[in-house]
C-alpha cells in the first residue's frame, strides 16, 4: 500500500512539476472528455503525457481497455506462435535454426539442471556453477554471458555474468539462477556509432508490425531505447529512454520520452553522453527493417512488438513480443487512432 501512494505521490509531482503542462482548466476539461469518450477513468490522459501543450489530438491516443482489446485478441494472436515468442529458449533454438541473426546460445538451465552441447549438468553448488560459467569463457574464449529468465519481461530476471567478477555475481544471483529456468546467450558486440550514444547496454529498437486481414505486412512504428546511469537494460519499464525513429529515413526524431514512474523526462541528448537524439542516423536501419519482415514470414502473428539490436555487421534479432506492450509506442507516435490501419486493428481484435 504504501509502495503505491508513493508511486501515486511521485506521478502528480510529475505532473505538477513539468513545465510543459497546459492549464488545469485545460486538463480538467479534456480528461473527463477523454473519461467520456473512452468510457474509462482517464488514467491513460496522465500516464500519456496528454496533458503536455503539444499534445492536441489527445482522443488519438489508445485507451487501457483498447490496448487489451488488442493484447487479448484470438484473432490477432495465436497460441501456437505466442508460446514460440514468450519462451526465450525455444525462440532461440527456433531462429538459429533458420539461420536468423540471433545472439548465440551457449548454454541454458531448467533451475539446477545446466545443459551445455547438449549435456546435462547436476548444480548444486555455487562452486560448481562458477565452474560451468568459468568452462564456458574459457572454450568459447569470452569473458561474460549474458542471462535471460525463459519467460521474463519487461527486463525484469536479466543479468551480465562477467569473468573479472563472476565469484561476487554468482554470490549474488545463485539462488534466483537455480531457482528459475535461464537462456545463456554471448554479449552482443554493438555498433560502434551506437555505442557513442550509450554503451553500457544493448541499445534496441523496437518495431511493431502488423498482418493486415488481405496478408499484406505493415512496420507500424519504430522507436529506439537506451539504458543510462550505468544500467545495461535499455527497456523503458525498467527506467530506459525511448526516441522515436523515422521510419522513412532511419534517424531519431525529436526528444527522448520516459514513463512517468521514472521520472517521465523528455531530454533533447542522452544524460550520459551528450549526443544529441535528433537526425542521429541509425546504422543498418534498412536491414532491419528487412530482418523483422522476413521473421513476421517465419511466425505470421497479426501484431508483434521486434526488439533489433545493431550489430557491428548488421541488425541482430534479439527477440519477439505477442504481448507487445503499446503503451510506449502509442506515445511515440503521437497516437496511433491517427493511423488508419489501427481502425481495422481494432475491428479485427
Amino acid at each position: 500500500m504504501k509502495k503505491k501512494l508513493n508511486l501515486f505521490i511521485r506521478r502528480v509531482s510529475v505532473i505538477i512539476n513539468d513545465e510543459n503542462r497546459k492549464s488545469i482548466y485545460r486538463i480538467l476539461k479534456e480528461s473527463l472528455h477523454f473519461w467520456v469518450v473512452k468510457k474509462e477513468i482517464p488514467y491513460f490522459y496522465f500516464g500519456k503525457f496528454l496533458y503536455r501543450k503539444d499534445v492536441s489530438n489527445y482522443k488519438d491516443y489508445l485507451s487501457s481497455k483498447e490496448v487489451d482489446k488488442i493484447t487479448l485478441s484470438k484473432k490477432l494472436h495465436r497460441i501456437q506462435f505466442s508460446k514460440l515468442l514468450r519462451n526465450k529458449l525455444s525462440f532461440a533454438l527456433f531462429m538459429e535454426e533458420n539461420n536468423f541473426p540471433v545472439p548465440q546460445l551457449v548454454s541454458y538451465n531448467h533451475k539446477n539442471e545446466f545443459y551445455l552441447n547438449s549435456q546435462p549438468n547436476q548444480i548444486d553448488s555455487k562452486d560448481k556453477l562458477i565452474q560451468f560459467f568459468e568452462s564456458q569463457f574459457n572454450q568459447n574464449e569470452i569473458n561474460g554471458l549474458f542471462l535471460k529468465s525463459n519467460t521474463g519481461m519487461g527486463g525484469k530476471g536479466c543479468f551480465l555474468i562477467n569473468r573479472s567478477n563472476l565469484h561476487n555475481q554468482v554470490t549474488k544471483y545463485y539462488e534466483e539462477i537455480v531457482n528459475d529456468n535461464f537462456v545463456h546467450q554471448k554479449i552482443i558486440v554493438q555498433h560502434p556509432k551506437i555505442n557513442m550514444i550509450y554503451q553500457h547496454s544493448i541499445n534496441t529498437i523496437r518495431f511493431t508490425t502488423y498482418i493486415d486481414k488481405n496478408g499484406e505486412k505493415h512496420i507500424l512504428s519504430a522507436f529506439m531505447r537506451f539504458g543510462s546511469g550505468g544500467s545495461f537494460i535499455d527497456n523503458s519499464s525498467a527506467g530506459g529512454i525511448c526516441v522515436s525513429v523515422d521510419l522513412k529515413e532511419g534517424k531519431l526524431k525529436g526528444k527522448s520520452h520516459q514513463l512517468m514512474k521514472h521520472g517521465g523526462k523528455q531530454l533533447i541528448k542522452h544524460p550520459d553522453s551528450n549526443i544529441i537524439f535528433n537526425d542521429f542516423q541509425i546504422p543498418y536501419f534498412e536491414e532491419s527493417k528487412e530482418l523483422v519482415l522476413r521473421a513476421i514470414t517465419l511466425i505470421p502473428d497479426r501484431i508483434i512488438g521486434w526488439d533489433i539490436a545493431i550489430g557491428k555487421k548488421g541488425p541482430i534479432l534479439v527477440e519477439g513480443n505477442d504481448n507487445n506492450s503499446l503503451i510506449t509506442p502509442d506515445i511515440i507516435y503521437g497516437g496511433y487512432l491517427k493511423n488508419p490501419i489501427f481502425k481495422e486493428i481494432l475491428e479485427e481484435a
